[in-house]
């Protein structure tokens, strides 16, 4: 028996898995999809909010400023890159002036610092490229930006290589309350035991709460779509530029990302459908014109790919977490910031599990470090020379784009959470994320998994289920 069952795969459940292990629980997380990461950690902002939006008292304010203070560390740990680049919020009108010194004071009561008020003199030093039409900002050091999936395969990761068990397509479709805790079962039969269930299973956690009786909140999806441009116009800016938010959360924003890209987006839009990630010719249209209203000179041409996530907006206002049975833990409705409150958000599930009465206590033998997931490209030549001298396969490039050798890919199969399809791959290795779009690669991606895991290319899949790369062969 397991002391305790995470639901859902995402970094929420991956951070706190990670954080229950270094004390001592032995935790298996359940994810109903084939891979990690895979609800709205894989199509976010990536951005490390600083804290100055959410309203002072609630726990977005309270986790997402103590997230903010935690991720640099966390993410040197894992191995995942981090930028302190500092982020804008712009305003056009008097009206978005007042509403900016409004955001900064509350800031300040959170506990943000290097929060300054700028006039658009001060912006055009900082940013030559702002847009025209922009008057003033609030300027937030602490800003930075982050890789919402690197950093969620990386904590899993962590969890595993300290004990942790991963369950993947692992679709919860019961809970039954026992004397010694909870049984979970899934849609395929399979039934996994517990002593305590915590529940971060995004745009799904009101049916997981329903299982157990709770319905005393909704999660309402929220889509979001975004543009992703070529490194060619990722130098454009260096803060990440929002505008003033409005009750539908914080608008367009435009971003360098940690790779170097640039990233538009997103929209907001409340939806029923928890599966729907369409993107929409009116949806594109929206984010073009609002990001070159907040920067100007945006190659558009330039765009590689675009995507939309869904958002997990509580009917709250807030995070939903906290105990709603014996040892049942909630950790819901965490829509934006949640990525940046993820590390804190982890701490206080275990508070709240050592109040429910789980023995935790810091393992002295718990290894927090891994090694970074993508670090080929960026190597110098030397110390290229002694990889490749160790194990030949890193001199194999198999992406040019972003320069992935096979070794990486190699690796990247070998290390948890292991990857069973070709987006499992390209979201640890980058291999498939540029310019190309892996119209060059993914031929030999697929032969290395097919390889690596034992099963015909045919088999190979795109994002597990029937997404499968071949339908057979032409000649053999």
């Amino acid at each position: 028996m397991l002391d305790g069952i995470i639901i859902g795969g995402g970094v929420i459940g991956g951070m706190i898995a990670r954080e229950l292990t270094a004390y001592g629980a032995r935790v298996a997380i359940a994810e109903k999809a084939n891979d990690v990461a895979m609800g709205a950690t894989r199509a976010n902002s990536a951005i490390v909010h600083a804290g100055f939006d959410a309203k002072e008292g609630t726990l977005k304010a309270r986790f997402n400023v103590r997230g903010s203070q935690m991720m640099e560390s966390v993410c040197a740990a894992l191995g995942v890159k981090y930028k302190r680049n500092g982020s804008l919020v712009v305003g056009f009108s008097e009206e978005d002036r007042a509403t900016l010194a409004e955001l900064k004071a509350r800031g300040e009561k959170n506990g943000v610092k290097e929060l300054v008020l700028l006039d658009r003199e001060q912006i055009l030093k900082l940013e030559p490229n702002i847009g025209d039409g922009v008057t003033c900002a609030l300027r937030a050091g602490t800003g930075a930006i982050v890789c919402p999936y690197e950093l969620c395969v990386a904590a899993i990761g962590n969890a595993m290589d300290n004990g942790a068990e991963l369950y993947l397509n692992f679709e919860v479709s019961a809970i039954e309350r026992t004397d010694k805790g909870y049984l979970v079962h899934a849609a395929d039969g399979r039934t996994l035991k517990g002593g305590f269930v915590v529940n971060c299973a995004g745009v799904y956690s009101d049916r997981i709460a329903a299982m157990i009786g709770d319905t005393s909140f909704t999660v309402i999806p929220r889509r979001g779509e975004y543009m992703l441009l070529d490194k060619a116009a990722g130098g454009i800016i260096t803060h990440t530029v929002f505008r003033c938010p409005s009750k539908m959360g914080k608008g367009i924003l435009v971003s360098p990302t940690v790779d170097g890209n640039l990233l538009l987006g997103p929209t907001a839009e409340n939806i029923e459908d928890k599966t729907d990630v369409r993107t929409t010719p009116e949806g594109l249209a929206r984010v073009r014109l609002q990001a070159g209203e907040q920067v100007k000179n945006i190659d558009f041409s330039k765009g590689i790919t675009s995507f939309a996530g869904l958002r997990s907006v509580g009917s709250t206002g807030d995070f939903i977490i906290g105990v709603a049975a014996p040892r049942f833990i909630h950790a819901a409705g965490i829509e934006s910031p949640g990525l940046s409150s993820a590390p804190a958000i982890a701490e206080y599930v275990r508070e709240l599990l050592i109040k429910e009465g789980v023995a935790l206590a810091k393992r002295a033998d718990f290894d927090p470090h891994r090694a970074p997931m993508h670090a080929f490209a960026y190597m110098t030549s030397e110390e290229k020379n002694a990889v490749i001298e160790k194990d030949p396969a890193y001199a194999h490039v198999i992406c040019r784009c972003e320069t992935v050798s096979e070794g990486e890919i190699l690796a990247a199969l070998r290390q948890n959470p292991k990857p069973h399809d070709v987006d499992g791959v390209k979201r640890r290795t980058r291999s498939g994320m540029g310019r190309c779009q892996g119209g060059f690669c993914t031929p030999y991606i697929t032969e290395l998994i097919a390889k690596e895991l034992g099963v015909d290319e045919t088999e190979v899949t795109k994002f597990g289920g029937n997404s499968r790369m071949n339908i057979g062969y032409t000649k053999k």
